[in-house]
């Protein structure tokens, strides 16, 4: 009896290809836009200049290398992030691995007191029904709150009382990354089913038994998911956390910098190294979760 070889998928059909062609017409789009935002600026700096005789190709040039643009284009954006990264000095305050390091600093340390918050308050909402009554709501609440409300009082509280540099900045990524790890946590632990529980009681298991050998690793995979969105949330509150500051140091010190003098493509530059930060830190955690689920038995 033959067994049948798997057919495998035509590479149009590929997630690769797939990403690929999203990407190939995110970028057509962005230089069509480019175009069409920058085109009446480039016009009128001809009439300042009292420059006449342009062909339309010369135009599109012109406007493609603007600058100042109201939006830049793509290799102008990776032109700047490449002469911001590679041909600066890490330590330089032009370099954007400087920036990006203190921004990552503030995001991995709000990311662990957050994920370690949300998972106790978890175990506690799941564990005791007046905390799950009395915490939950506000929990929740507490993200109606606009963060650019909340940031610059954090900022000013905490530098009165002689707190400044990386922990105002992290307890504002903390405040954006717990939530997410609550609410998947206490539907994780929530998880088991009546059965399961029922055989842990006739087995005679106490509560933090049942918790080690039943609900933490059910709750994984939870958990896991929960990271990857509270990863992203932590840099956005880190970047946040850095407006307030002014002339400081960061991502978000950077696209602020940006804006006071009409730099865009650095904005967008800064733009992109945040983008590639959340990136690779979510890549981080779905690594993390699969070494996880492989020393646990489970099959790639």
């Amino acid at each position: 009896m033959s067994t049948m070889a798997p057919v495998k998928p035509h590479w149009r059909e590929s997630n690769g290809f797939a990403i690929l062609a999203v990407l190939a017409a995110l970028v057509v789009v962005w230089y069509v836009a480019a175009v069409l935002m920058n085109w009446q600026g480039m016009t009128d700096l001809y009439q300042r200049k009292d420059v006449t005789g342009v062909t339309v190709t010369q135009q599109l040039y012109d406007v493609l290398n603007y600058d100042k643009p109201l939006l830049p284009a793509p290799h102008q954006v990776v032109a700047e992030f490449w002469k911001t990264t590679v041909e600066q000095a890490v330590t330089s305050k032009k370099s954007l691995v400087y920036h990006g390091w203190i921004t990552l600093s503030a995001t991995l340390l709000g990311f662990v007191i957050g994920t370690g918050f949300g998972i106790g308050l978890a175990v506690l909402i799941v564990h005791n029904g007046a905390m799950d009554r009395s915490l939950m709501p506000w929990i929740i609440a507490s993200q109606t709150i606009p963060i650019l409300a909340i940031a610059p009082m954090v900022i000013v509280v905490l530098n009165a009382v002689g707190i400044s540099g990386l922990v105002p900045k992290a307890l504002i990524s903390t405040y954006l990354s717990f939530f997410p790890v609550v609410v998947g946590m206490v539907k994780g632990f929530r998880s088991p089913e009546a059965i399961q529980l029922d055989l842990m009681h006739t087995y005679n298991a106490s509560r933090v038994q049942t918790f080690l050998k039943l609900r933490w690793p059910i709750a994984l995979p939870y958990l896991f998911t929960s990271m990857k969105v509270g990863v992203a949330a932590s840099l956005v509150g880190a970047i946040v956390g850095e407006l307030p500051a002014g002339g400081g140091n960061g991502l978000g010190a950077r696209l602020l910098a940006g804006s006071y003098y009409g730099q865009t493509i650095q904005i967008w530059s800064a733009l992109l190294t945040a983008s590639l930060l959340a990136g690779a830190l979510i890549a981080l955690v779905t690594l993390a979760e699969r070494m996880t689920n492989r020393s646990l038995g489970a099959r790639a």
